[in-house]
């Protein structure tokens, strides 16, 4: 019984070794010698498939000793070839060496001239591409660029392409032509019509003058394309009258000596839009403080001026109107003219006094805006000057740049401080005066009434 037990502990062993998968999927065994003989079998052909697996590891390995052999072959004959280009490539250096040795000996000084030539043709292409000119005239440098990049000595032909360019460079400078050429973003593509002063500015006509630029572009070829911020109106309708002068006519036109350096700086010179804003938060406060007031000062503005009209009517008419402070004044006189005079004194007096805080509304409000406004002005100049010197301390006085937005807040609240007191005064007088006017109105009416009454109670 041991050694049986024995036998099938070994069976095991090997089984779980070599074919545990195999005897997994079987039937289970009936007895020992059965599972004995599965495992033998099982171990037979696991040899049998582990050979022929050893079998095909050893032609494969022959296979790749072929393919190894082949490629270092191939290394070999490729190396050696390598080995003879860069032979070739060092003779044919020294070769060029000894020909451009002797180049420059047959050139003598000449090689010299020849340089300045060729340097001097790189630049006045340079400058040519970049003159506007080549919008009226392209393609002028080829003679030159190739001239600039040409290794080999140059004609008479080459040469005197240079000194043509420049004549011809010269010729175009001193004039004012109108061509048709397309610009980006104007005419749908289509050109238009386009003035040129000489080399120094150019404007298109496309419905109205638009001043263009001549930039090279992202592939880097020129071409025209309108300036990011228009010149003011002064300088655009100098160009119009440019445009629209006859042959011989003289005008006063506009003239870039920078050749588009001056016209581009309006592009950082901030509008009206942009100059409000530097002065951030305080600037719009102000111009509420101003848009409010200045509303209300001129609604009360048209009230006098209508009350002062209306009184101004009720002083030619006996009958008085409830409508307008004369004539209530006039009520209350008939009212108590029957009274002695100086109940009829102090009843027109009250009555005056009743109709003053009505001409006098707002008028406080007006005045204590007026003075608000350059108050408000002061405290941004204190904010932006604060503000500059934080930026001072930050990052030193290095660049004027970083201090600019301090200083514009500070000049700007100023500036609409001041911008609104000036309107509030002149509206504030105005209304003054016209309740002033009326007030008087009213005093010399009352004494009037009162001084006729006496009269008509005097004995005769």
């Amino acid at each position: 019984m041991n050694k049986s037990f024995k036998i099938f502990a070994a069976a095991l062993s090997m089984g779980a070794a070599l074919a545990g998968s195999a005897m997994a999927q079987t039937e289970p065994a009936s007895s020992i010698s059965e599972l004995l003989n599965r495992v033998r079998s099982d171990s037979r052909e696991m040899s049998a498939e582990n050979q022929r697996r050893l079998q095909e590891f050893r032609e494969a390995r022959g296979q790749q000793s072929a393919l190894l052999a082949q490629a270092r072959s191939q290394l070999s004959a490729l190396e050696g070839q390598a080995a003879g280009i860069r032979a070739q490539y060092d003779e044919n250096e020294a070769r060029i060496d000894e020909l451009g040795g002797q180049l420059r000996e047959a050139q003598g000084e000449f090689g010299e001239l020849f340089g300045a030539a060729r340097q001097t043709a790189g630049e006045f292409a340079s400058i040519i591409d970049a003159s506007i000119i080549s919008a009226q005239v392209p393609n002028r440098t080829a003679t030159l660029v190739e001239l600039s990049e040409s290794r080999a000595l140059p004609g008479t032909e080459q040469l005197s392409q240079i000194h043509r360019r420049m004549t011809e460079e010269m010729i175009l400078q001193g004039q004012v032509v109108t061509f048709d050429r397309v610009v980006n973003g104007l005419g749908s593509g289509q050109p238009v019509s386009v003035t040129r002063v000489g080399p120094f500015i150019a404007w298109a006509n496309d419905g109205g003058v638009t001043f263009v630029q001549w930039n090279e572009g992202e592939n880097g070829n020129y071409d025209l394309s309108p300036l990011e911020r228009q010149p003011p109106a002064d300088i655009v309708n100098a160009a119009s009258r440019v445009t629209n002068a006859t042959s011989d006519e003289i005008v006063m036109g506009p003239v870039d000596p920078s050749r588009g350096g001056l016209l581009a700086i309006y592009r950082d010179v901030p509008n009206l839009q942009e100059r409000i804003a530097q002065g951030r938060t305080v600037g719009y406060i102000i111009l509420g403080l101003l848009a409010i007031s200045v509303a209300f000062g001129l609604l009360r503005l048209v009230q006098l001026m209508l009350e002062s009209a209306a009184v101004a009517a009720q002083k030619r008419r006996s009958t008085p109107s409830r409508g307008n402070s004369l004539g209530r004044v006039m009520g209350v006189y008939e009212e108590y003219k029957d009274r002695d005079i100086e109940t009829i004194e102090l009843k027109l007096d009250e009555a005056i006094l009743r109709e003053t805080p009505k001409l006098e509304f707002g008028l406080n409000f007006l005045k204590l805006a007026a003075g608000i406004a350059p108050l408000l002005g002061l405290l941004g100049t204190v904010t932006g000057m604060i503000r500059t010197f934080t930026q001072i301390t930050l990052f030193g006085t290095g660049d004027p740049k970083i201090m600019a937005g301090g200083i514009s807040e500070a000049l700007v609240t100023t500036v609409l401080g001041l911008v609104s007191a000036i309107p509030l005064l002149f509206i504030h007088s105005f209304a003054a005066s016209f309740a002033r006017g009326v007030q008087q109105v009213l005093e010399e009416q009352a004494a009037g009434m009162v001084a006729r009454s006496a009269e008509e109670r005097r004995p005769s």
